[in-house]
């Protein structure tokens, strides 16, 4: 698959539904040779059009999304092999022994994510490295501020899906993961487990107890 339906597709996955206009603006393509692409990955079966009305005035335009046969060309993290590891462990320990599976996994991340984004760095410039470290492992991670001190964290693929679909524990051991690293608060608002379509982080300073002896 060449460059430019590469590059069509990773914005379909990242922005969902998109027109014409706007792929050829993004991509710096003419609209022609947009929708020169856009017809071979429609007949592939990976993409699939709608048309809307853009304005009160506007003409009807088509805009595009992916399938979810597309799904099956971004990063999966070896989900088959690690499904089946914890439903023997489930069939042999129960769900705690899912959960003692997680656990495990969580450390050795922490401290491999941890050496690299460690302090004396800022709040800001940690989740932009975790954010980076993310991406490169195929969670399709951007980082930007929300105000002076929050922060977010938008994944537009998840490559443990369908295990985090089963095995609810494999999100809230994350955000737990992201917590301890960035030494904050972190609320995961969106989850594409749960059917959005994206996962979410809101990141904010960890709030301090004022009580004598708390």
């Amino acid at each position: 698959m060449g460059p430019s339906k590469i590059t069509i597709l990773n914005l379909l996955k990242i922005r969902g539904e998109t027109t014409l206009s706007d792929l050829a603006k993004l991509t710096r393509i003419s609209k022609m040779g947009v929708l020169k692409h856009l017809a071979k990955l429609e007949k592939e079966g990976l993409i699939e059009r709608n048309s809307i009305h853009v304005g009160e005035l506007g003409r009807p335009e088509h805009a595009y999304k992916l399938t979810s046969r597309a799904s099956e060309l971004f990063p999966k993290a070896y989900t088959d092999i690690a499904l089946c590891a914890l439903a023997f462990i489930e069939q042999h320990e129960g769900r705690a022994g899912v959960a003692k599976m997680l656990r495990m996994r969580q450390r050795e991340l922490f401290e491999r994510y941890n050496k690299l984004i460690e302090s004396p760095e800022s709040l800001k410039d940690q989740v932009s490295k975790l954010s980076e470290l993310r991406d490169s492992e195929g969670y399709m991670a951007r980082s930007k501020s929300l105000g002076k001190s929050s922060f977010e964290i938008l994944e537009h693929n998840c490559p443990i899906l369908a295990l985090a679909s089963k095995y609810g524990e494999a999100c809230s051991t994350e955000v737990e993961l992201f917590s301890m690293l960035l030494k904050a608060d972190v609320d995961a608002s969106h989850r594409a487990a749960a059917g959005d379509p994206v996962c979410r982080f809101v990141i904010k300073p960890r709030k301090v107890s004022n009580r004598i002896g708390g």
